[in-house]
């Protein structure tokens, strides 16, 4: 099912895969694991496996069954690009999100070595949005792989956010998101650190958006920098 998402940048989330593996720092305390656990131990049939990754094709084609335009988030409760999933299957998806052309898909992933080996057999359609998580400074890397993909929009996830991020070179970026880990464990995020990504989105005319300082109470935290909210994203291209 395409499901309504608390996550401030998106409306919806679609699962056609769901299970992951860490890959770096960020993945620490990752909230899918423990989500998938949790609807394991209630007997979800989708969560079966827990946190393996497991493909639900019966899933692909839910998009299309919504008629109401929507910003979609593709697998927030895995990462498309990984290595135990087939292309065949990402290809599959892709060939759904190009169908559904009045939604908006955002698609964020980690494996962005992968996105890049695979990007030009995929058909990006220009509602397809394609962004990486950089979550420290020996993530950059993934932004240059980014800048190789043919999407409409591309954009950065710098969350969690949990150490600076020097000089990041955001040519051929669209939009920056950041934010701080939140709940049990979380780690503290600088506001010097968020400041200093602001100030290159500026500099390199990248739309910039504020989600969240976390914590363990994140909605004590708010999302206040600098006394307001930062909102700016790319407009949807289909209303």
């Amino acid at each position: 099912m395409v499901m309504k998402s608390k996550i401030e940048w998106t409306e919806c989330t679609w699962n056609p895969v769901t299970g992951c593996s860490k890959i770096s720092i960020g993945c620490q305390n990752c909230y899918a694991l423990k989500m998938a656990n949790r609807l394991k131990s209630m007997g979800s049939h989708k969560y079966r496996n827990g946190f393996d990754v497991t493909l639900h094709e019966y899933c692909l084609e839910d998009p299309l069954k919504i008629r109401k335009p929507s910003f979609i988030f593709v697998n927030s409760m895995s990462d498309l690009f990984h290595e135990q999933i087939p292309t065949e299957f990402i290809t599959k998806a892709f060939e759904v999100m190009n169908k559904a052309t009045w939604h908006t898909f955002q698609i964020l992933t980690k494996r962005s070595e992968r996105l890049a080996e695979i990007a030009g057999k995929l058909n990006w359609t220009s509602n397809i949005w394609q962004g990486v998580t950089v979550e420290s400074d020996e993530c950059k890397s993934r932004i240059n792989d980014l800048r190789t993909v043919p999407a409409e929009v591309r954009f950065i996830s710098f969350e969690p956010l949990v150490g600076p991020i020097h000089g990041p070179n955001l040519a051929g970026i669209d939009w920056a998101i950041v934010g701080g880990e939140s709940g049990p464990g979380a780690r503290v995020m600088n506001e010097e650190w968020v400041l200093d990504i602001k100030e290159e989105c500026e500099r390199q005319k990248v739309l910039f958006y504020f989600k969240q300082w976390g914590g363990v109470n994140k909605k004590k935290n708010g999302r206040m920098l600098l006394g307001t909210t930062w909102d700016a994203r790319p407009e949807k291209l289909i209303r």
